[in-house]
């Protein structure tokens, strides 16, 4: 480490080696690991000294409409890369998102039509503009050259890899030993990510813990293609509404970043107080000090979640937003006050039977659960009220007459509308 540093100040300005502090003591903010360690000092440091920015990749694969907060975390430091003059290059996956990876879930992801990803492709773009400014970003879509391929450049990439190395990936080789079907296009995944980062000549390549497998595996093709390979930059992964696991989709733990501003600030306060501290690291703009200064002060966990949840809903919708989620929240949980603005839930009169319905039954109509056997539990659990009354019956057949406000939690209503 030391003779790393001497190396540098022998070679560069001290006015650089500063800047260069700077900026690695702001990146280093949410992340988890970088891969070559030290490495992003000399990059850096050969960007300013050659006045040649870096490239900065990080790619995204189209398969919903909506982007959540934890993929927020990388697009903070792609902006930040980018404040600091260097060049973000976002990769829109519209390739890559019909082959389906499987990013951890253990299991293949659904394969999707070209309409539905460059319909999902446009919302991403519209959410990740909340965050990075759009006019200073290199945005290309990794059809563009992965379409091109043909046979031969297809069998080319193919040859890049053994499918040793490519198993070694933690979710493939768990897949492997359980015997679960592993596809043969998603062994491909990797490649064509790696490809990405050829032809884009990154510099350094952003992802999660999660992804550095791939990122990885763009490192040995650059080198394979004569290139500099590479930084690696895996930030850390924003734990969801569970406190317990990455936030994810798959888990429905997630805030998407369009979510109605009373929706946002509730379940932000919902979150347990043991995650208050990475929050505000990774989900906010506030600086680190100021963070520090907070926690030491030592306020009621109440306190720091309702400061939490307005820095960001302030940040995706405005301030004004911000108050009116912080008075529905008050309202609402904190006086057990119902919303003014109730949902109808709309239930065909054929669907009772003599002016009754079995409550699993009404709470799968209602969308408030998936089934019946989530139904049932949820009402064994305490969770579901008729009226503020609580239900504790799962087997029990309900009067409804129309009217009747149906409570499941503390945060879905819903006033039942007879058709």
């Amino acid at each position: 480490m030391a003779e790393e540093k001497r190396t540098l100040e022998e070679e560069f300005k001290p006015d650089i080696l500063k800047e260069v502090d700077r900026q690695v003591l702001e990146l280093s903010r949410a992340t988890a690991q970088v891969v070559p360690e030290n490495a992003l000092r000399r990059r850096l440091a050969v960007s300013l000294r050659d006045n040649l920015p870096l490239r900065v990749k990080l790619g995204v694969d189209p398969t919903a409409h909506d982007l959540h907060l934890g993929f927020t975390v990388p697009l903070n430091k792609l902006r930040l890369f980018s404040d600091f003059g260097h060049t973000p290059v976002l990769i829109i996956g519209d390739a890559t998102a019909m082959v389906g990876d499987p990013s951890g879930r253990n299991k293949a992801r659904p394969t999707l039509t070209r309409e539905l990803v460059d319909d999902f492709a446009s919302s991403y773009l519209d959410q990740a503009a909340k965050v990075l400014d759009m006019s200073r970003v290199e945005v290309r879509r990794n059809s563009e050259w992965l379409h091109k391929l043909g046979f031969v450049g297809f069998i080319q990439l193919a040859a890049q890899a053994t499918v040793a190395q490519i198993l070694v990936r933690e979710d493939f080789d768990k897949r492997f030993k359980e015997n679960a079907p592993i596809y043969l296009h998603e062994l491909i995944y990797p490649l064509m990510q790696g490809h990405d980062s050829v032809v884009v000549k990154a510099d350094v390549e952003l992802g999660g813990q999660d992804q550095l497998f791939n990122l990885l595996v763009g490192r040995d093709l650059q080198q394979a293609d004569g290139q500099e390979p590479q930084i690696c930059m895996m930030g850390h992964l924003l734990v969801g509404l569970d406190g317990s696991r990455k936030m994810s989709k798959s888990f429905d733990n997630y805030i998407g970043v369009t979510d109605e501003a009373k929706d946002m600030f509730g379940k932000i306060m919902s979150l347990p107080d043991e995650v208050m501290r990475e929050w505000f690291e990774y989900a906010t703009k506030m600086p680190l000090p100021e963070i520090t200064s907070l926690f030491a002060s030592n306020p009621h966990p109440r306190e720091l979640k309702d400061r939490l949840a307005r820095r960001i809903v302030e940040r995706y919708h405005d301030a004004a937003a911000a108050d009116a989620g912080a008075e529905h929240f008050r309202r609402v949980f904190s006086n057990k006050e119902l919303p003014e603005d109730l949902p109808a839930i709309e239930i065909a009169k054929s669907e009772l039977d003599d002016g009754k319905i079995w409550i699993a039954k009404l709470l799968v109509l209602a969308g408030f659960a998936k089934s019946n056997g989530e139904a049932s539990r949820l009402v064994k659990q305490g969770g579901v009220k008729i009226n503020r009354e609580s239900a504790t019956d799962p087997k029990a057949a309900i009067g409804i007459s129309g009217g009747e406000i149906l409570q499941v939690g503390k945060k879905r209503f819903g006033q039942i509308s007879l058709l």
